[in-house]
């Protein structure tokens, strides 16, 4: 908290990539240790900085991909790896098009960023993807209203692999500090309910439906 005139000014806070970051980071994740449900910490392009063990516990069965794990770039994963909906359930509504919501509103903040580019492209390179953000998108956003996309509070279908949680739900309680917003960057975690789901499909079938279907044009 600053000081009145005339007092003492706050020390400035690290910043991103030095060594005082770094460190603050290692003692971050000490903290993120202690929460028992799965945490990560990501850049305003979703590059992971942090996970948790209950984070790694959760995608522990997804398979190796170049450029799509959870813990390098959660909305690569999300939107490109084919195991995604084998974690995250009712895959499409619930986790895609929120992301790719959050996504345009990154795109159009930071709209000279590499990163934020490359996805661009890689979504233009996915004729389903690409219909999903040009045409799903805005209908989606138009029916559930643009509060939908906010990651904050989003209760959203899990399928975890320990049998004691199983298909249930989570709540995702996003937050930064004064430290991390510095670096752009916020802590998702997802809060696991005990209520458990009744599953659909087996593992293959949610493999199987994992991309995007065709979204029909918006009207």
């Amino acid at each position: 908290m600053a000081y009145q005139a005339g007092g003492r000014r706050p020390a400035p806070r690290p910043a991103p990539g030095t060594p005082e970051a770094q460190a603050y980071l290692q003692d971050y994740a000490v903290l993120m240790e202690a929460v028992p449900f799965p945490s990560l910490v990501v850049d305003h392009r979703w590059d992971v900085l942090l996970t948790n063990t209950a984070f790694r516990t959760l995608f522990q069965d997804v398979e190796p991909h170049p450029t799509a794990l959870p813990s390098d770039n959660f909305l690569r994963f999300v939107l490109f790896h084919p195991d995604a909906a084998t974690v995250l359930g009712d895959h499409e509504s619930s986790w895609c098009l929120p992301m790719l919501a959050q996504f345009a509103a990154a795109a159009e903040r930071y709209g000279h960023d590499r990163g934020l580019q490359a996805i661009r492209r890689d979504i233009g390179q996915d004729p389903i993807m690409e219909a999903a953000y040009r045409h799903g998108l805005p209908h989606w956003l138009r029916a559930v209203g643009e509060r939908a996309a906010e990651p904050d509070g989003a209760v959203r279908p899990l399928l975890h692999p320990d049998p004691r949680w199983g298909a249930t739900d989570c709540r995702i309680v996003a937050e930064t500090t004064p430290t991390l917003a510095d670096m752009d960057c916020v802590r998702l975690t997802m809060v696991v309910r005990e209520t458990r789901r009744a599953p659909s499909g087996g593992r293959a079938a949610r493999r199987a439906a994992s991309h995007l279907r065709v979204v029909p044009a918006a009207d």
